[in-house]
């Protein structure tokens, strides 16, 4: 999804100055949450720059949940109809084309347990901007373990719609444990986690269940770690963090305040996930201001 350099630099400036100009009990009060924070991962270090062209726009990123070496990303609105694979350097590996879809506007992807507790990736059509469309929609597909083409008989489609009518939206979780899809909206000055239903892809149509909401807007991308034990939601400007105890349901462990992780703002990142270990995160951003995509790796300490 594009975003309004003008709107960017409005919303850059005034973090900056809400952070030089905070309330002092609140600054006092989070001081000792911060040093925390910052001792929980390192800095991102670049790792490869995608230099394909049709990578410009990468808006999801995911790791396998079979082969720790593989991410998977793919771009917005008007991209291919595919999901590109890269190793954990950034560089590319291959494709998987998604047969007989297009790319109206893909904004994330996840990779979690579908049918028989097997591996598949979900591809999230949710992106919405002028909020005009009634329904968007989630596709899935087994993992596969050669980088081909698959064949539109082997993707499934749930047809989703928000409570209230039509919203914009860029973030999916799928939780590893108990195989629960969320989505996270986008516009709103708190954004909204939604459920989709367990039978949505059985029945083929569902009307998403609303949860509750966090106090950050503009959410771009989110993942939860292979053993389902942390979760991530990236703002433009911010990534925040939550673990999750045992016994404990995701959604459960999302009203929880999270930690802020560290994060240097790109021209436009949109994309975040967790490695195959869950000790570090990758991010990606689309290309903006002659700036290539470079793959960031954050690591914990």
């Amino acid at each position: 999804m594009k975003i309004n350099l003008l709107y960017f630099s409005v919303v850059l400036a005034f973090s900056i100055q809400s952070c030089a100009e905070g309330n002092t009990q609140v600054g006092e009060k989070n001081a000792s949450a911060n040093q925390k924070i910052d001792s929980l991962f390192l800095a991102g270090t670049p790792q490869g720059k995608l230099e394909n062209p049709l990578l410009e726009e990468v808006s999801g990123l995911v790791v396998s949940h079979r082969y720790p070496n593989r991410l998977y990303v793919h771009t917005d609105s008007g991209g291919e109809a595919a999901v590109f694979v890269l190793d954990t350097l950034g560089n590319e590996l291959g494709k998987l084309e998604l047969s007989g879809l297009r790319n109206r506007d893909w904004e994330d992807i996840a990779v979690g347990p579908g049918p028989n507790g097997s591996s598949y990736i979900y591809v999230a059509e949710i992106g919405d901007n002028e909020a005009k469309y009634d329904q968007v929609y989630l596709y899935r597909f087994l993992e596969p373990e050669l980088l081909q083409a698959i064949p539109s008989s082997a993707i499934d489609r749930v047809n989703l719609q928000f409570p209230g009518g039509p919203k914009d939206a860029e973030s999916l979780l799928v939780d590893p444990i108990s195989g629960e899809l969320f989505l996270v909206s986008k516009r709103e000055s708190k954004n909204t986690l939604y459920r989709v239903p367990a039978d949505g892809f059985e029945k083929g149509n569902a009307l998403l269940e609303k949860l509750h909401s966090f106090d950050f807007t503009s959410s771009v991308g989110a993942d939860v770690s292979r053993d389902g034990s942390k979760i991530l939601i990236k703002t433009y400007l911010e990534v925040f963090y939550w673990t999750r105890q045992a016994n404990q349901s995701l959604s459960e462990a999302l009203q929880a305040p999270p930690l802020r992780l560290p994060y240097i703002p790109e021209p436009q990142g949109e994309a975040i996930g967790f490695n195959f270990k869950g000790n570090a995160y990758f991010t990606l951003s689309e290309k903006r201001n002659g700036i290539i995509p470079t793959l960031y790796r954050y690591p914990k300490k």
